[in-house]
């Protein structure tokens, strides 16, 4: 029996049970097609180093002597979407059966149903075999539950997979979580280390790519790539972190600072979100690295708690609220993306560094994502599904599982509490304590209102103002409630006109 096995951008796993074995029988497909590199505007390095990563794959399983078929971005027969080149090919070389590992995202996921639907011939889908859990595990352990907590599943996972859990079924530490000790700002010690991914020189396959007129923005950087793009060379970059680098991870992983855009951060999420590492190994190597006390608990705890705990509970709440998730928008949000989003010119330090640091790398650490660029649009009000496209554009390691909840749940609050438990919004109080981005800002951090007031200042306020019958019953909100039912009313009138000012001209801020 002929059978076509489709192998997708995020699917490069090696080990995956599908290549235990050799059949002259099995054709494996690889596919660059435009359905996925158009359906939003992707930074160009996102683009490169997936297909980069493919045809490393795809050279990788020939060299195993399995059969495959790659159809690169430029090749003729390439009718640039899933199904039809899939249909193509079933005729073509007569497949009698397609095979397919479970997609990510909803919208492919319901593609190769359609296809299998409309076809003749005999499907099969299969796990990826890369999670700890299945799609729905999240959704049936909170069944019938009013709220959804992600630390009562961390601390179930913990159980489960005995991961940091002593013998007698106590946590590590006598206790689950260390997070309040991981919120230190970085004053330029200790040594930030130099960058040790690999350099690839991809400036032909850009080549290709701007022959195949594929639209794309940020820094290409082409010839000085500078992600892993195979298996050898993110378990190389992996060691390297967690022998020298994860050490520090626990008491910085908030802090930011304008000269180092990597921190002590692992930068793995690319190589774990295509699969080329597992996130069971990713937490067995740092497990065995605080065993044999190279690892403080709480930077252990932290990374694997990332892991194992959010990473795991961000992909059951995708898969438990899809499709309804991406049109979720809470507060009635409508303003647009500024313009300044894809070109970092802005007044606004904080952002102006975190954007063009997203420009330049296709990178930007969590409480950037969430605090700097998440904090603004929240406050200021842009829409919700226009910013989930455009982290999901932006970020070479954003696929939608993982991209969309955490900017429409986490960071934008769109599903009305379901996944955050409050708003996470600041002042610039919290990113000058985190950061140095307010050195030398053209706005003042201390001020509320005026023309060089922080606009991080009046926008909070009047988020709380504004939202008052959706927030006031919060309970983790009543300080913020109270400071606003004691603010003296001219000043909520100043903040409230300050912060309709700072909307209406948020192209020039």
């Amino acid at each position: 029996m002929k059978i076509l096995r489709l192998i997708l951008g995020d699917q490069l796993n090696p080990n995956h049970s599908w290549f235990k074995k050799l059949d002259d029988e099995i054709l494996y497909v690889l596919m660059e097609v435009k359905q996925e590199t158009n359906y939003v505007l992707h930074h160009a390095q996102k683009i490169l180093g997936i297909f980069a990563a493919m045809r490393d794959f795809k050279s990788a399983l020939i060299k195993e002597n399995h059969q495959v078929i790659y159809l690169g971005i430029n090749e003729k027969s390439n009718l640039h979407s899933f199904k039809a080149n899939l249909k193509n090919l079933f005729d073509q070389y007569n497949i009698q059966k397609f095979e397919y590992q479970e997609p990510d995202e909803y919208r492919l996921d319901q593609d190769l149903i359609e296809l299998c639907n409309e076809v003749s011939i005999p499907s099969e889908c299969f796990p990826s075999e890369h999670f700890f859990t299945h799609r729905f595990e999240v959704s049936e352990m909170f069944a019938g539950k009013k709220h959804w907590l992600m630390e009562s599943f961390y601390r179930t996972m913990r159980k489960k997979h005995c991961v940091l859990m002593s013998e007698d079924g106590k946590p590590v530490g006598l206790k689950w979580n260390f997070d309040h000790e991981n919120r230190k700002a970085w004053k330029g010690e200790p040594k930030v280390f130099e960058d040790h991914r690999p350099i690839h020189d991809h400036s032909e396959l850009w080549d290709e790519i701007t022959a195949a007129k594929i639209k794309s923005f940020g820094n290409h950087n082409a010839s000085q790539f500078r992600w892993p793009l195979n298996r050898k060379e993110a378990l190389k970059h992996l060691d390297f972190f967690i022998g020298h680098i994860l050490i520090f991870f626990g008491d910085y992983q908030d802090a930011m600072h304008k000269d180092e855009t990597r921190m002590f951060h692992s930068l793995i999420s690319f190589a774990l979100n295509t699969k080329m590492l597992s996130p069971k190994e990713v937490v067995s190597a740092v497990e065995k690295s605080y065993l044999s006390s190279k690892l403080s608990i709480n930077t252990a705890e932290g990374f694997i708690r990332q892991i194992i705990g959010w990473r795991e509970y961000i992909r059951g709440y995708y898969w438990a609220h899809m499709p309804a998730l991406g049109d979720q928008n809470y507060f009635n949000h409508q303003l647009p993306v500024p313009n300044w989003f894809w070109n970092g010119q802005t007044k606004m330090n904080c952002l102006k560094y975190t954007i063009n640091q997203s420009l330049d790398e296709a990178y930007a650490h969590h409480i950037q994502r969430l605090m700097i660029v998440g904090n603004f649009s929240l406050l200021a009000g842009l829409h919700p599904k226009s910013l989930h496209e455009w982290y999901l554009g932006i970020y070479i390691d954003a696929f939608e599982w993982v991209e969309m909840p955490n900017t429409l749940g986490m960071s934008q609050f769109a599903d009305g509490g379901k996944l955050a438990s409050k708003p996470y919004v600041s002042t610039a109080n919290y990113i000058n304590k985190m950061s140095n981005y307010c050195e030398g800002c053209y706005y003042s951090k201390n001020e509320r209102v005026g023309d060089k007031a922080c606009p991080f200042n009046s926008l909070y306020w009047n988020f709380f103002i504004a939202n008052s019958q959706q927030l006031s019953k919060n309970p983790r909100l009543a300080i913020v409630n109270k400071q606003i039912r004691d603010m003296d009313p001219n000043l909520i009138e100043d903040i409230k006109l300050q912060a309709k000012n700072l909307i209406k001209n948020i192209e020039n801020i």
